[in-house]
C-alpha cells in the first residue's frame, strides 16, 4: 500500500510532467501559426502553376515528354515523409503503416522494387532497422524548413527518374486539414499525373497568348511545377505534424490534470484514515489508563 510520502512524490512527478507538456503545447502552437501562414502562401502558387501547366499540355507532350510518358514500372521510388520527433500521437506510425501497406499490397504483388526515400528521422529509423531498400535519407529539415531542402529532394527524384533509375515516384505524407485532423495522402509525383480528357475535349479558358511560344514555356514550367508541388508537400507535412503534436500535448496535459486530481483525492483519504487511526489509538490508550 502506497504511503503518504509515495503519493506526494508521485503528485510532484506528474506536476512536473504537466508543466513540460503544457510548454511543448505552447511551442507547437507558436510554430503552427507560422507553418499555417507558409501553407496559405504556398497553396495558391502550387495550384495556379498546375492550372497553367494543364493548359500548356498537348497530345505530343503526353506521348513523348519524358516527364509525362508512361513506362513499364519495375522500380518505384517511394518518398515517405515523417516528422523528426515523436510526441505527436499516431502521426508517424500512421504514415509508416500506410507505406508498409503500399509496399506489401501494391508493389510486391506486381513484382515492383521499392526504393524508399526517407524524409524525417522517424521514418528513417523505422525502415533502416528493417529489411527495406532505403536509398535516400534526409533528417533534421523540419527544424528550420527551407525551400532549398525541397529543391535538393526534388532534384534527386527528377534526376533518378530521367536517368531511368526509377520508373515511378510516389509520395506518402500527411496533409494538413486542421489542428485536430490530418489526412494521409498517397500521391504520384512522376510521371506527372495528367487529366488526359483536358487536352482536347475541354476548351482552354482563358485563352492565353504565349511568349516566346507554348512549348518553350511548358518545358520551362514543368520542373518548377514539380518543385513547387514537393515544397507544398513538405509544408503540409510540417504543419500536420505540429498540429498533431499540439493536440497530443494538450491531451497529455489534460490527462495529467485528471491524474493529479485523483492522486490528491487519494492522498486526502489516506491522510484522513491515518488521522482517524491516531485518534482511535489515543482514545484507546486514555480509556486503558482510566480503567487501570
Amino acid at each position: 500500500m502506497a504511503t503518504l510520502r509515495d503519493i506526494k512524490r508521485r503528485i510532484r512527478g506528474v506536476q512536473s510532467t504537466q508543466q513540460i507538456t503544457k510548454a511543448m503545447k505552447m511551442v507547437a502552437a507558436a510554430k503552427l501559426r507560422r507553418a499555417q501562414e507558409k501553407i496559405i502562401n504556398a497553396r495558391p502558387y502550387a495550384r495556379e502553376i498546375f492550372v497553367m501547366f494543364s493548359h500548356l499540355i498537348t497530345e505530343n507532350d503526353l506521348a513523348a515528354n519524358p516527364y509525362l510518358k508512361p513506362r513499364q514500372v519495375k522500380k518505384v521510388a517511394l518518398v515517405v515523409v515523417t516528422a523528426d520527433r515523436g510526441l505527436c500521437g499516431a502521426f508517424n506510425s500512421n504514415i509508416i503503416k500506410e507505406a508498409a501497406r503500399y509496399i506489401e499490397e501494391e508493389l510486391l504483388p506486381n513484382q515492383m522494387e521499392a526504393n524508399i526515400f526517407c524524409v524525417g528521422k522517424k521514418g528513417t529509423e523505422f525502415f533502416t532497422k528493417r529489411e527495406f531498400n532505403v536509398t535516400y535519407k534526409k533528417q533534421g529539415l523540419f527544424s528550420s524548413l527551407q525551400f532549398e531542402s525541397a529543391l535538393e529532394i526534388a532534384n534527386e527524384l527528377i534526376n533518378g527518374y530521367l536517368l531511368g533509375t526509377y520508373d515511378k515516384v510516389v509520395i506518402i505524407y500527411n496533409e494538413f486539414k486542421s489542428i485536430i485532423q490530418q489526412r494521409i495522402i498517397v500521391e504520384q509525383f512522376l510521371p506527372v499525373p495528367v487529366d488526359k480528357n483536358n487536352s482536347k475535349d475541354k476548351p482552354i479558358s482563358p485563352n492565353y497568348i504565349y511568349e516566346p511560344d507554348q512549348q518553350y514555356i511548358f518545358n520551362y514550367l514543368l520542373p518548377k511545377h514539380l518543385k513547387a508541388q514537393l515544397w507544398r508537400t513538405l509544408l503540409e507535412s510540417n504543419a500536420a505534424g505540429l498540429g498533431a503534436q499540439m493536440t497530443a500535448m494538450d491531451n497529455a496535459t489534460t490527462n495529467a490534470r485528471e491524474l493529479i486530481r485523483a492522486l490528491q483525492l487519494k492522498f486526502n483519504k489516506e491522510r484522513q484514515a491515518a488521522i482517524t487511526s491516531e485518534i482511535l489509538e489515543i482514545v484507546s490508550g486514555a480509556n486503558a489508563l482510566k480503567g487501570g
